[in-house]
């Protein structure tokens, strides 16, 4: 039912976790995806190595989403190798503990960089790209720690608060361009990223007890809401900050 044949898609931080689901995803439904990685050759190759076997393109572009350059390479190449771009995913992203009192500069400052300022350049580049086009889906991962702040995560929480204003911004801004604008609001995810807090038995227990479905997706399930707002089954969704956090943070 969903068909993203002929479709472009860019999707960064896609060599892993929920962004390598959703790349994977968005292929199975048709699209060829560039993404952007931070520095894991293997990881990156491997992901296109999958796509490839769907009988789709990937494209693999190694760069810092915190500078400029690196979305310049990944929107020229993406243009040069499948033609117009359709779909962006801005996933990147970091989270490391930090008590308020104990956080450095440098620490404040290379999460929001890595957070925020990756989508401010995602969609700058492609609104320049979408609107010449009247068309085109936007669709950014936010987090429950935006909703409802996180302890020790206070930047985190902060870069993930300001994606949801950012999206009902641009979704009002860029919505007589036909340009959709929207966020998935993930909770804990099993990915790579919450591994080590979940290596104390305890923690994650009480992370299962706060979550009513007691169990943690996988980073496919919250793809799938990304798939989702990338098809035609949203052509009347913008604005929305989608939550898939299993009914941890109940809030609409």
């Amino acid at each position: 039912m969903i068909d993203l044949t002929g479709k472009t898609a860019i999707v960064t931080g896609g060599s892993r976790g929920i962004g390598k689901s959703a790349c994977l995803l968005l292929a199975k439904a048709g699209a060829n995806v560039a993404f952007g990685f931070r520095n894991n050759e293997s990881a990156a190759q491997s992901v296109v190595e999958e796509i490839r076997l769907e009988g789709k393109h990937a494209l693999a572009v190694a760069g810092d989403v915190s500078q400029r350059e690196t979305f310049e390479q990944l929107f020229d190449q993406a243009r040069a190798s499948f033609g117009q771009i359709h779909i962006v995913v801005g996933n990147a992203g970091v989270w490391e503990r930090a008590a308020i009192d104990e956080m450095t500069e440098n620490q404040w400052q290379k999460t929001i960089d890595t957070n925020l300022k990756s989508i401010y350049y995602l969609c700058h580049f492609a609104a320049r790209e979408m609107k010449p086009n009247q068309a085109g889906k936007i669709i950014l991962i936010s987090s429950t720690a935006g909703q409802r702040g996180e302890a020790f995560y206070s930047h985190y929480a902060a870069s993930k608060g300001a994606i949801i204003a950012f999206t009902k911004s641009l979704a009002s801004e860029l919505g007589p361009a036909n340009i959709r604008v929207n966020c998935v609001a993930p909770g804990w995810v099993n990915t790579d990223m919450c591994s080590e807090e979940f290596e104390n038995d305890a923690f994650k227990q009480s992370v299962l007890q706060s979550i009513p479905l007691h169990r943690l997706p996988t980073s496919e399930e919250i793809a799938r809401t990304v798939l989702f707002l990338a098809s035609d089954l949203a052509t009347h969704i913008t604005g929305e900050i989608l939550n898939v956090n299993g009914g941890s943070v109940l809030c609409g």
